[in-house]
């Protein structure tokens, strides 16, 4: 059974042509399922868990990175979900700007996702871990004054610029193509002046008192933050374009 999860900015008037004939073209290739909009529920942990208990087998984000965000922890922190781990799926179907997630498994635009769906191309990835929270794609930190710590060796940002750690390459021009299957996360830390450092780690901590990290552009999480890498952690329904083997 397919559940498919709306982002409440999808209300808007201006999305209706496209709500109308994404509908309309799910049910013609026999992908119709059960529609949950967030924006009248207030309990999404809850409601994705009980969908599951039910039998959902595949959950669809249909919004953008931040839609993503938002049901990913759901799905993952399900007390059931050890119980379907191999049975539920992630899908998206991309709707509206800021959809590099979408971009990173080889999906562009709600048709083409329609497509993907039904192919039903799977991949288990890896998801970074901040903390508690959960992100597929990346984490970004000013540079000044964030000082990361992997094991014995410390690395301070003193210049202005930029740090990104990295699960999933999102398209983004200068960066090498990001594995998720490989247990570790890409760690990029780039200067105003144009000064690069690239590590990758499986488990490091950083901090910046004059920041917060910002988790897939959404989540703002306040330093000291402990980031991870748990492995082969959810299975998604790809696109052949993914931005990964």
């Amino acid at each position: 059974m397919h559940v498919y999860i709306y982002d409440d900015y999808l209300n808007k008037g201006k999305y209706n042509r496209i709500i109308n004939r994404l509908e309309i073209r799910l049910t013609d290739l026999g992908l119709n399922g059960k529609i949950i909009r967030l924006g009248a529920i207030k309990n999404i942990k809850g409601t994705i868990q009980n969908e599951i208990k039910l039998g959902a087998k595949t959950i669809i984000a249909v919004g953008n990175n931040q839609t993503v965000n938002k049901i990913i922890g759901a799905i993952i922190d399900t007390d059931v979900f050890g119980d379907f781990q191999k049975k539920t799926l992630l899908g998206i179907i991309p709707i509206g700007d800021d959809n590099s997630i979408a971009a990173s498994f080889g999906i562009k635009d709600p048709e083409e996702a329609c497509n993907i769906l039904l192919a039903r191309r799977i991949e288990k990835i890896d998801l970074g871990l901040a903390n508690k929270h959960y992100f597929l794609n990346h984490a970004t930190i000013s540079g000044p004054g964030t000082i990361i710590n992997i094991d014995d060796y410390s690395l301070e940002a003193t210049a202005r610029g930029e740090v990104r750690i990295i699960n999933l390459l999102s398209g983004r021009k200068g960066y090498r193509q990001s594995n998720p299957h490989d247990g570790r996360l890409d760690i990029y830390v780039r200067t105003k002046s144009g000064d690069d450092t690239h590590l990758t780690a499986e488990k490091f901590i950083i901090t910046n008192p004059a920041d917060n990290l910002l988790v897939d552009d959404v989540v703002e999480i306040k330093t000291p933050v402990e980031i991870g890498v748990v492995r082969d952690r959810v299975n998604v329904i790809v696109g052949k374009d993914r931005a990964f083997e």
